[in-house]
């Protein structure tokens, strides 16, 4: 019987000689240099992953064609979330764009940074409704890149698509730091009743403390993560190179299986990996020891 996939579900790659990134404040200093395939592939095999979602970190369909070329040349990258402006006149035409530059058939999902938005409501504009009308005809995926405050329009998006497969990324990054999780708490509940709706846990050591934060720092959210959603829509991911600011990639992906080991096996295999493949329909590119069936579980 062949082993099921083991997906990192959202990591990224970057190159500050290349593009320009805006957000790279000085904060993040320490991660201020390439990341690529040479520098994920060791972590992904100590922690026994067969494949990886790459994500988008640029509002760029520059970076979305360099992460695609990228993706091609790393047969472990099973899948790529690029970016198209929601609210362009024909976004089908931008979909078709990207899925024309080399490695584009690894085109799954789109992204956008809903929160970086100054209106909370973003997602409701018409414009922008029309484009992710656009993304669904396309059969493409649609990560939700949101805080708290944006909960609300998320979930009014959700329910007025509801064939579409939305992500929710980084369980819309509680405020651990702040050690109150209650509004979060409250605005994710409803979202997480959709059936449309998975969720990745992924990105809490950073909305915790960076120097201080511990494995039970994170209980709280993962575990209402589970509840809420439940295994069959939750992915495990590691969000490298981010995840450097407050700990090694062995860190972040330990501490979240240490916090899902007394689930049963069926349900680790699906955080694991099998959420993902389903959601994204990752296709295969190499042997990764995956079940040749798993993208149609």
């Amino acid at each position: 019987m062949l082993s099921p996939a083991v997906i990192d579900a959202h990591h990224h790659f970057w190159d500050p000689e290349r593009l320009d990134y805006p957000w790279m404040t000085p904060a993040w200093e320490s991660l201020r240099r390439a990341f690529g395939p040479a520098d994920l592939q060791p972590e992904l095999e100590l922690e026994s992953m067969t494949g990886s979602v790459l994500v988008q970190t640029l509002p760029s369909a520059e970076e979305t064609a360099y992460l695609l070329l990228t993706a091609r040349d790393a047969p472990w990258v099973r899948g790529v979330i690029g970016w198209v402006e929601l609210a362009a006149p024909d976004v089908a035409a931008d979909i078709e764009a990207l899925r024309a530059n080399p490695g584009g058939e690894l085109l799954v999902g789109l992204r956008c940074c809903v929160h970086d938005e100054p209106d909370a409501r973003w997602l409701l504009r018409d414009d922008v409704r029309r484009g992710l009308a656009a993304v669904e005809a396309a059969g493409l995926a649609f990560d939700l890149q949101v805080r708290t405050r944006e909960l609300a329009a998320a979930y009014d998006t959700c329910v007025a698509f509801p064939g579409m497969r939305f992500v929710l990324d980084h369980l819309a990054r509680p405020p651990i730091a702040s050690g109150d999780l209650s509004e979060w708490g409250r605005a994710l509940l409803p979202l997480a009743e959709l059936p449309n709706v998975s969720a990745k846990i992924s990105g809490l050591v950073t909305e915790a403390d960076w120097l201080t934060w511990s494995i039970d720092d994170l209980r709280d959210p993962v575990e209402l993560a589970v509840d809420a959603f439940g295994a069959r829509r939750l992915m495990l991911a590691s969000d490298w190179p981010v995840c450097l600011l407050a700990g090694s990639y062995s860190d972040v992906i330990d501490s979240v299986r240490y916090l899902l080991a007394e689930l049963p096996t069926y349900d680790r295999d699906e955080i694991r990996g099998g959420t993902a493949v389903r959601i994204y329909r990752l296709g295969h590119r190499a042997d990764d020891g995956a079940s040749r069936q798993e993208g149609d579980a």
